[in-house]
């Protein structure tokens, strides 16, 4: 796909295959086009060339309702709606499709016990709610319909380190736990190597610099580019993953 804002362009010419069941993480510096991305994936954006493919079926207008429902989406600080509160935010995307209350209310207990939240803190509103708290709300909706794909845009990046350390523990055994696809944007190398050890896209400028687990690209970086990146943030990774094979 390529992508354009106005002269800037934001992909050039990237292709990417994701496998079902896998998390991957889209890594690289400010502006290398991995939120642009994962846009395009869930078809917030369309692109200037090329086509996203979705289980067999291009993306388009007439069926982007459709895909959308088998997609969870969420960003960074959640997202969530300030005059709702926390299990209407959760509650919404299965309202909006026809979920009926007593369904819904379940689904929320349900996904409550997942993510670690009790029913009471469900009735506040965002702002009542710590930083940690509301990122766990804000998977919660991007769960809520059972999606079979997870496409998250720096969901732990307003976090403080603690709290987004104990979130990034259990977002990885949540992870493993449910099995699906999962789609990670982050700009922290030792984010990426936690939660995707196995499959990490590196981006810059628009493009694909390298793509596979992190130790294969620890071990062969790409170029000078690659082995530059992961130098930098070598200390922050071995602090992360060292400890956890």
């Amino acid at each position: 796909m390529t992508k354009r804002f106005g002269k800037l362009v934001a992909l050039e010419d990237v292709s990417l295959a994701l496998e079902a069941g896998r998390t991957t993480a889209l890594i690289g510096p400010s502006g290398c086009g991995k939120s642009t991305l994962l846009r395009l994936m869930i078809g917030l954006i369309r692109p200037d060339a090329g086509e996203i493919d979705f289980d067999g079926m291009v993306l388009g207008e007439r069926n982007l309702g459709e895909v959308r429902r088998r997609m969870g989406y969420a960003i960074q600080s959640g997202g969530l709606f300030p005059h709702l509160t926390c299990a209407q935010n959760v509650s919404l995307p299965a309202r909006r499709h026809g979920m009926g209350a007593s369904a819904c209310r379940a689904r929320v207990d349900e996904l409550a016990g997942v993510m670690l939240l009790e029913r009471g803190q469900l009735g506040r509103y965002p702002a009542e709610l710590s930083g940690g708290q509301r990122q766990r709300v804000a998977l919660m909706r991007a769960l809520v319909l059972d999606p079979e794909v997870l496409l998250l845009d720096e969901p732990l990046g307003a976090l403080d380190p603690m709290i987004r350390g104990e979130l990034q523990h259990e977002f990885r055994e949540l992870f493993e736990r449910l099995g699906k696809t999962v789609v990670l944007v982050t700009h922290d190398l030792a984010e990426a190597a936690y939660l995707a050890p196995e499959d990490i896209v590196l981006m810059r400028a628009g493009r694909i610099e390298q793509r596979g687990s992190f130790a294969g690209m620890r071990a062969a970086p790409a170029d000078e580019f690659v082995r530059a990146f992961i130098a930098a943030q070598m200390e922050r990774v071995a602090g992360l993953v060292g400890n956890t094979g």
